[in-house]
C-alpha cells in the first residue's frame, strides 16, 4: 500500500494572522482568500493545471485546530487509502486520532507523532 502521496497542505499559527498574510500578499504575492489561506493548484512541466492542490494557511494563534498538540503548525499529507493506512498506524502502535472526517473535500484522520506535532491525513474526493 502506497502510504503518503504528496502534501496537501501547510498550516501554521501567527500571533497576528491579518498582519502576516498581508506580509505574504505583499512580499511573495500569495493572493490570500477570505479564509486565511491560498490553494495552490497543481501545474505540470508545461505550465498547464491538473487536479491536485496545495493548501497554505495562517491561523490565528488561538485556534485549537491543532489540539491536542502544542506544535504552531500542522503538515497535511494525501493518502491513497485514509482507512487502510490509519489501520496500519494503528497495529504499528502509533498515536491514531479517533475521530475522522468526509466531506465534499475528501476523508480527513489524524495522528501525533512521536515530537507531539499533529499530522492531518487527506485522501482526496475521487478524480482530484
Amino acid at each position: 500500500m502506497r502510504r503518503v502521496t504528496g502534501i496537501g497542505g501547510i498550516f501554521f499559527k501567527a500571533k497576528d494572522p491579518v498582519a502576516l498574510r498581508a506580509w505574504y500578499m505583499k512580499h511573495f504575492g500569495i493572493d490570500v482568500e477570505s479564509w486565511g489561506g491560498f490553494a495552490f493548484r497543481w501545474i505540470d512541466a508545461v505550465g498547464e493545471p491538473y487536479a491536485g492542490m496545495t493548501v497554505w494557511s495562517i491561523m490565528p494563534e488561538s485556534t485549537m485546530y491543532f489540539a491536542p498538540s502544542a506544535s504552531p503548525f500542522m503538515v497535511n499529507y494525501r493518502v491513497e487509502n485514509l482507512a487502510a493506512l490509519l489501520a496500519a498506524l494503528r497495529g504499528e502502535g502509533c498515536q491514531v486520532e479517533e475521530k475522522t472526517e468526509e466531506s465534499e473535500s475528501g476523508k480527513f484522520g489524524w495522528v501525533i507523532d512521536p515530537e507531539g506535532n499533529k499530522v492531518e491525513l487527506w485522501e482526496p474526493p475521487a478524480g482530484s
